[in-house]
Order: structure tokens, then sequence, then C-alpha cells
């Protein structure tokens, strides 16, 4: 790969290269770990095999021994994370859709709760997020968002994450200080810079391009450059506003079609190998996977996992990390 991108050529697709430079990037990092570990294990293997001819050891051996087992459990328990993530979309970016449900202004504000959770997840787990499209609520908080995180195994982390996540608090928006139940719902799709199965006529396409919203004063973009794009066989729509430009916001919302009709296909494809399997089809979709209850105590439940938490207040500020290891492991078995 690294010889591939010394080609004259090679930035000629710059779709193609970036998508290449990543997966670079990921398997330089690994064998950086790799080696990382290998030497740990030596040195812990040498200072265990002159530790064992001590007969009486003192305090200060004990510490430096258990902090060098310690190092050596932290980089084998990252690696065994990593083998988890092994789905053939795992390693791509991926698009996260957030869509407010049931449950009015306050599930338009648990809605904008849940971005700024993955927003934190992304920046403590060093991803990059870019805001593709937001619809604001009238009152307060979010009628949906889409969110674009970038970085190796973006998807394969953020795929636990979709479905939808019910929350359980003592409204704000109710002047009776009453306890409110909301719902939000999360697509996850991964970014596919080329999709063999998805073909895409430009005569079933409808662009349509209109003014962007924003916070008002400079953010208000003057010019119509926010972009929908329809296919009209199935009727799914994408949007982007975000972008400086109309091209680029066509160029988003062209990606995230792709991204929803991919999607499409794969469940297709899955029904059939259930009906030739002589399975029913789980009904998955709109499920509820997570309930996240603040009042009358505090918990956050996956349900397909049974993983829990009594820290709510850490998960909303974006640690997810042991919620998406428990899935996948989950879904491993």
């Amino acid at each position: 790969m690294e010889k591939d991108s010394a080609e004259p050529e090679f930035w000629n697709d710059n779709q193609k290269a970036a998508a290449v430079m990543q997966e670079l990037e990921t398997l330089r990092a690994e064998i950086v770990l790799l080696s990382g570990l290998e030497t740990e294990l030596d040195e812990l293997e040498e200072f265990l095999g002159v530790f064992s001819e001590i007969d009486e050891s003192s305090e200060v051996e004990e510490k430096e021994i258990n902090e060098k087992i310690g190092e050596a459990r932290k980089k084998l328990d990252e690696l065994e994370f990593k083998t988890l993530l092994g789905g053939e979309y795992d390693l791509n970016n991926a698009i996260l859709t957030i869509m407010s449900g049931a449950g009015g202004v306050d599930a338009q504000d648990w809605s904008e709760m849940i971005m700024r959770m993955y927003l934190r997840w992304a920046e403590k787990n060093n991803f990059r997020a870019s805001l593709i499209d937001e619809a604001r609520g009238a009152e307060a908080g979010i009628k949906s968002a889409t969110l674009e995180i970038s970085g190796p195994y973006a998807y394969g982390y953020l795929k636990s994450e979709a479905g939808v996540h019910r929350l359980v608090r003592l409204s704000p928006f109710n002047s009776d200080n009453l306890r409110q139940t909301s719902f939000a719902s999360v697509e996850v799709l991964p970014v596919i810079s080329e999709i063999a199965e998805v073909q895409i006529d430009p005569s079933e396409v409808r662009v349509d391009v209109y003014r962007s919203s924003g916070a008002g004063g400079q953010s208000v973009n003057t010019t119509d450059s926010a972009v929908r794009v329809t296919h009209l066989p199935t009727g799914i729509v994408a949007t982007c506003q975000n972008e400086r430009s109309q091209f680029q916001n066509k160029e988003q919302a062209m990606k995230i079609l792709k991204a929803k009709l991919h999607k499409i296909y794969l469940e297709e494809k899955e029904v059939e190998k259930r009906k030739l399997r002589g399975e029913a089809k789980a009904n998955e979709w709109g499920s509820q996977i997570r309930s996240y209850v603040l009042h009358p105590y505090k918990m956050v439940k996956d349900h397909r996992t049974k993983h829990e938490t009594a820290a709510a207040e850490a998960v909303l500020e974006g640690d997810l990390n042991s919620f998406m290891e428990s899935y996948l492991k989950h879904i491993q078995k």
C-alpha cells in the first residue's frame, strides 16, 4: 500500500486515495501497538524470571511487577477489542442520523443531548466529527441532525448505537416538573466510497436547493446552497446544508443517499437468507435498545446485552466504550 501511494497517479482519484491512506494509517497504528506489546511482554518475562529467583521480595519490587503486568494487560485488552472489529465495513467512517421521537419538546431536547453525547465521545476517542445537516426545534433541541464521524473503525464502534434510545427524567419543560419519558432514534451507516451493488441513475434523482438555516447573524447563509436529493423510486431523501458550497452539499447528500440505499440492499439480502434458512425475520426496526434513567434513580441499561451502569452523567458525557465493547462481544457470540 505504501508503494502504491507513492505512484504519481495515486491521487487522480481523491476519494479512493483518501480511503487507502486511512486504512494505511490504521495498519501502521496496529503495527506500533503490536511492537509495543511484544516489548512489554519480553520485559515482563525477563523481570518475572529475575523475580522468581528472589526468596523474599520487597514492596518496591512487588509494585514494579504489578505495574508491568498492568501495562501488558492494558495492551492485550486493546488488541482483544480490535479483534471484535472485524466486520466488512467496521474500518469505515460513519454517518450518524439522530431523529426525535415521541415526547414533544422533551424529545427534541433529548435528541440534542444524544448529539452532544456522540460529539463528546468522538472528541475523547480522537475521531473527527462534522455536522452535515440539522433541523432545530421551535422551542428547544433538534428535530433531526446528521453527523459524519471520521477515523479508523468509526463505523465498527458506532454500529452498536443504531436503534431507539429512551430517556426518563423530570421534565425541565413541564411547569409541574413531572416525570417524562422521551424517545429518539439513531441510524448509523458506513461511508462506502465505491458501492458496486448500488447504481444510481441520475434521471431517478431529484435535486432541490434551498437557503441554509442557521442560528442567526453571520452564521445564516444568504445563498441557496443547501441541497436535498430525493431518490424517486424509493422516496428516500438525503440533505446537507453545512458545507460552504452547493456542490459540496450535493456531494455529501449523494454520499448519504448511497449509504441509505446500500442499507436497504443489505436488509433485503438478509431477508432472503432468512427465508432460505426457514427463519422468521426479527422485528428489530424501531426497537428500544437502551434506557437512560435520571429519575427516580440513575441508571443506563442496554436491553440487548444487559450491560448497565449507574454513572449516567458520565455516559451522557461520552463514556460509551463499555457499551460498545459489550455489544461487539454480544454479536460475536
